[in-house]
C-alpha cells in the first residue's frame, strides 16, 4: 500500500497537470484567529467555484470559501470568471449537504436544504462541504470546535472556521500540489 505522502503527491500531480492551477499572490488574512501562522506562502492554489446553482446559499457559499481563505495560505477559492470552467460546481438541492470531489480541489457540493431546515447553519454548512472538497474527511463524531464533525457538533454549533489539524491538513496537501507546478 502506498505511502499517504506518495498519495498526495500523486493526486497532487494529476490533479495540477489535468486542471492546469493557476497560481496567483495570496492576500493577507483579515480574522487573525483563523489566520495561518508561520510564513504566508508567496503564492497560492487557485480553486474556483460556480456558485450560480446556489440560489439561497450564495451568500453562504461565498463566506464559507472566505473562510477557507483567512483560514489557509496555500489554497484560494474564488468565483470563476464567466465563460469560464469551475474547479468546483455549488448546487442547491432538498437532500442532505454533501460533497463529492473528482480529484483534490475539483468536485461538487450540494448544499441541501433538509439540514437548514433543521436548524444548522449555513455557513458551517459551505465551510465544512468545501473542507471537502479540499481533501478533508469527515471527522465523527466529533466536537463543534472541529468543522469537519459536520453534523455531529450539533445543531446549535456555529463554529465556521477549520481547527489547526484541519488547516494543517489542507496545507500540506496544497504545498504538495505547489511543490508540483514550481
Amino acid at each position: 500500500m502506498p505511502s499517504r505522502t506518495l498519495t498526495r503527491a500523486v493526486t497532487a500531480l494529476a490533479a495540477t497537470l489535468a486542471l492546469g492551477v493557476s497560481l496567483t499572490g495570496t492576500a493577507g488574512a483579515t480574522d487573525t484567529s483563523a489566520a495561518p501562522t508561520g510564513d504566508v506562502a508567496a503564492a497560492a492554489v487557485v480553486l474556483t467555484y460556480d456558485a450560480s446553482g446556489s440560489a439561497e446559499f450564495a451568500s453562504a457559499v461565498a463566506q464559507g470559501a472566505a473562510v477557507w481563505n483567512t483560514s489557509v495560505a496555500n489554497v484560494r477559492l474564488e468565483p470563476v470568471a464567466p465563460g469560464r470552467r469551475a474547479n468546483i460546481r455549488i448546487v442547491a438541492d432538498n437532500g442532505w449537504p454533501r460533497a463529492q470531489t473528482t480529484s483534490l480541489g475539483n468536485g461538487t457540493v450540494w448544499m441541501g436544504r433538509q439540514a437548514v431546515a433543521e436548524g444548522y447553519h449555513t455557513v458551517r454548512i459551505a465551510a465544512h462541504e468545501l473542507g471537502h472538497i479540499l481533501g478533508l474527511p469527515d471527522i465523527k463524531p466529533g466536537p463543534c470546535s472541529s468543522l469537519m464533525s459536520g453534523s455531529t457538533g450539533g445543531v446549535s454549533c456555529t463554529n465556521i472556521y477549520p481547527n489547526s489539524q484541519e488547516r494543517a491538513w489542507v496545507e500540506d496537501d496544497f504545498s504538495t500540489t505547489l511543490a508540483a507546478v514550481r
